[in-house]
């Protein structure tokens, strides 16, 4: 649906916008257009197979029945300085000389620049709700982007868009 390519572009503003840790904006902002989504949904699918997780494939036909996806990550940051212990490490130092651990993101990541992610996602599906666009925010998509190399963000969600009489992306049968 054509309107939803806008919504899903309005939502890219929204989120680019969001308040940000002293202004330092870290994020990658994509939108996704109906041509995009096949590749994506059919690699949702494949996570599911290779990790025995449900929530891939219940996620890939919600993917299936969507007109846009906008996809919102956080690329390669630094910690924001705070040395605040929650990321899990007493000083930001040493969580930046921490060995990555990697499996379907990047970690350990900076609690600050999670937050910001946050942020932007909450100021997209604000903007998604005003115009009444069924959305949700989805792990799983993010899994797939990345896994396509859709982005070089090291933590990434999805979000969904579709403007049907019933959203695909509640109710759903397991």
């Amino acid at each position: 649906m054509e309107g939803l390519d806008l919504i899903a572009k309005l939502m890219a503003v929204s989120a680019k916008t969001a308040p940000k840790g002293y202004g330092a904006d870290y994020l990658d902002i994509q939108v996704i257009s109906k041509e995009g989504i096949p590749p994506l949904a059919e690699e949702m699918k494949k996570c599911g197979q290779e990790t025995g997780r449900p929530g891939f494939h219940l996620d890939a036909s919600s993917v299936e029945k969507s007109s846009s996806i906008v996809l919102i990550g956080l690329k390669e940051a630094p910690p924001a300085g705070l040395d605040c212990g929650a990321c899990g490490f007493a000083r930001c130092q040493e969580m930046e000389s921490h060995q990555p651990a990697e499996r379907h993101f990047k970690g350990p990541q900076c609690v600050v620049r999670l937050t910001d992610l946050g942020i932007a996602l909450g100021s997209a599906v604000s903007t998604a709700a005003f115009h009444h666009a069924d959305n949700r925010v989805m792990f799983t998509l993010g899994v797939a982007a990345r896994r396509l190399k859709m982005t070089d963000a090291v933590y990434v969600l999805g979000i969904p868009l579709s403007a049907t009489t019933k959203s695909p992306y509640f109710d759903r049968q397991k």
